[in-house]
């Protein structure tokens, strides 16, 4: 695939996307970028969220992870639509009631102010180090799709393609993400689609047969009853569910977009859909996946060490130029989807919870628009660090990380919704800081002190219990 095509495929991309944001634009305001006025169609939003919460991570490594976890993840995808549920029944009804638009505003009036900015730069953390790994894939591909032969420094294309989310996304935030998102969706199924496609054709599969080979392989196993495992069938379920609750439901880039429903009934039917939907796509990545090494063993080709690099590799060199290019456009996609909606995220949660910025206050674009650019430099420069430390499968770098940023989140959500008590405010940031330390120690140490068990993706539930119990114990009658 000649460098001259790849670039054409992206300029039309990016044209295409800047086209959006430029017709999502017009007749806007300030307060647009933030709740995209609540005019937002439900099935739109289901159908763009599904590329913002897959993204780059599962579009990559997902395929690959199965080569040597096989289908164990199928039941963490399972705790996910089941944490989907919690949100449509818990959540979204409280955060509608209260018209919020950073949902950390909430812990606010639960606990008091020192509540609010703890949550909110926790997100903050939380989404500066997802955003910029899912990013990170992207960059990877597209330098050894392109940039690398145009002699373009990775920090340079790291910036290039940030810029380019940028510019269409500085305008109408949250409103115009709705509509990319939907764009975005729409290419990353089509190249997985055109992928299985071309392996079953390669290797004569009717569905069948495709169906068949992935059940007589070694890679579809799902379950995994052993307790000291850390992808353990139960402990799979259990964390996915915490994951999802915490990652989209106490999360504001997820939120945001879900809020601009126009009614509660609207944004629960869109988020019951949108479960269903996420099940079936994730269930067709890991088929995929396992038809990935299937087709490598039957035609003896070599794959790289890294699993992330197994589906880049093999659909640029392997499945014909058409492929190729969805491939390229879906994982552009899946990154971008994700990446566009977190900065947004970002802004709306820094502008409101830290500035204060009055939304509906027209003279407070300008601040607002310079913050917007101050993430999306910072994420650059987090892009750049992590190429330097990264060794393991993204997505797994991804989840520990989430599990260790997000535990506070559900800590402090979780004791807000199920106890009636206050807290002591000057202590609550400190013990939102102490429980990921401690699970991070215990973490290092479980399988000398727990008879060798090991923690996976469920760190996420012993750092939310941990913040849990600490405010318990610095808790006072109500005022």
């Amino acid at each position: 695939m000649s460098a001259g095509l790849v670039l054409f495929i992206l300029v039309a991309y990016f044209g295409l996307l800047i086209l959006i944001g430029y017709f999502t634009t017009r007749k806007t305001d300030n307060e647009t970028f933030f709740t995209a006025n609540r005019t937002s169609p439900w099935y739109l939003v289901a159908f763009g969220m599904i590329g913002t919460s897959l993204s780059g991570v599962t579009f990559i490594s997902i395929p690959g992870e199965v080569g040597s976890t096989s289908w164990t993840y199928l039941p963490l995808v399972v705790g996910n639509c089941i944490g989907y549920i919690v949100i449509a029944v818990v959540l979204l009804p409280l955060f509608y009631r209260l018209n919020l638009i950073s949902i950390y505003s909430w812990l606010g009036t639960r606990f008091g102010e020192k509540a609010r900015l703890t949550g909110s730069f926790f997100f903050i953390i939380s989404q500066l180090i997802g955003a910029s790994f899912r990013l990170f894939l992207v960059v990877g591909v597209l330098q050894l799709a392109f940039f690398n032969a145009a002699g373009v420094p990775f920090g340079v294309t790291v910036f290039i393609t940030l810029a380019l989310v940028w510019i269409y996304t500085y305008r109408g935030g949250i409103k115009t993400i709705v509509w990319t998102d939907t764009l975005q969706t729409v290419f990353m199924l089509t190249a997985v689609v055109l992928t299985v496609v071309a392996i079953c054709r390669a290797l004569q599969f009717d569905f069948r047969g495709m169906v068949t080979a992935i059940q007589d392989s070694p890679y579809s196993r799902i379950f995994d009853m052993d307790w000291r495992s850390s992808h353990n069938t139960v402990k799979q379920i259990l964390s996915g569910i915490a994951i999802t609750v915490a990652i989209n439901g106490l999360d504001q880039n997820m939120m945001q977009k879900n809020l601009t429903c126009r009614t509660l009934k609207d944004c629960q039917v869109n988020m019951y859909s949108f479960s269903f939907l996420f099940f079936l796509t994730n269930l067709l990545f890991l088929a995929m996946g396992a038809l990935l090494y299937i087709f490598a063993t039957v035609k003896g080709i070599g794959l790289p060490v890294k699993t992330d690099d197994v589906f880049a590799f093999l659909s640029l060199n392997h499945f014909g130029i058409v492929t190729g290019l969805f491939f390229l456009l879906g994982i552009t996609a899946a990154a971008y989807s994700s990446v566009d909606s977190s900065l947004t995220a970002l802004t709306t949660s820094f502008s409101i919870d830290f500035l204060r910025i009055d939304p509906k206050d027209q003279n407070q674009k300008r601040r607002r628009i310079l913050v917007h650019l101050t993430f999306s430099l910072l994420m650059g420069f987090i892009i750049i660090l992590f190429r330097e430390i990264n060794s393991s499968s993204v997505v797994n770098g991804v989840l520990k990380a989430v599990g260790y940023t997000y535990g506070p989140l559900l800590g402090m959500f979780a004791f807000g919704l199920f106890t009636s008590w206050q807290v002591k405010e000057k202590y609550l940031p400190w013990i939102c800081l102490l429980s990921p330390l401690l699970s991070y120690l215990i973490h290092c140490h479980s399988e000398a002190w727990l008879w060798g068990y090991r923690f996976g993706f469920e760190i996420l539930l012993l750092n939310g219990l941990l913040c849990f119990l600490g405010l318990w114990g610095i808790r006072r009658k109500n005022s």
